[in-house]
């Protein structure tokens, strides 16, 4: 657990090779975090993020794209589309964890040795709360244990409702 840092405050000033942004499937900014991602980082990111949709029409839930930062304390973003919440019927929590894995396949794939997450689907998607944290913390030892490369994930909450959360899991 050592590699795992709790963090609650803005993710958007927290210095990483990699923030995480929790995007929408087109890619074009939105609320909560992933519009203070775009604010933050500037005009640049939105510029990158636009000539993916063009070239491949967005993001599919589940999946992640990496563009550089703009004016970020961080190299990259990587663009992470989670799933909405609606009952746990249609395969909400597999989604969630192909979200994380496929965040982590990008960040082997570029090298990254420091990386923020905030809380994928639980703002505005209206994932469970707990339930989602478990599952990103399952991924996130899994990876680690994968990659010991890796040498820092911080989890960004926001709120101090995630926080305490993740606090009581990472505690036990």
């Amino acid at each position: 657990m050592h590699k795992i840092k709790l963090i609650q405050g803005d993710i958007t000033t927290i210095a990483v090779e990699a923030m995480v942004n929790a995007a929408n499937s087109s890619l074009l900014g939105g609320g909560g975090v992933d519009g203070a991602i775009h604010r933050a980082g500037g005009p640049e990111i939105l510029d990158e993020c636009r000539k993916i949709k063009n070239r491949q029409g967005g993001c599919k839930t589940g999946d992640a794209v990496i563009t550089q930062a703009g004016h970020l304390p961080a190299d990259y973003v990587i663009h992470a589309v989670g799933p909405f919440w609606s009952g746990g019927n249609n395969h909400e929590c597999e989604l969630l964890r192909k979200t994380y894995q496929s965040c982590f396949d990008l960040i082997s794939q570029y090298g990254i040795k420091s990386v923020s997450f905030p809380n994928i689907s639980t703002g505005i998607y209206k994932f469970p709360k707990e339930l989602a944290a478990q599952i990103a913390l399952d991924v996130i030892k899994k990876s680690l244990a994968e990659h010991p490369e890796i040498q820092q994930v911080n989890i960004c909450c926001f709120e101090p409702e995630s926080y305490q959360i993740y606090l009581s899991m990472v505690s036990r």
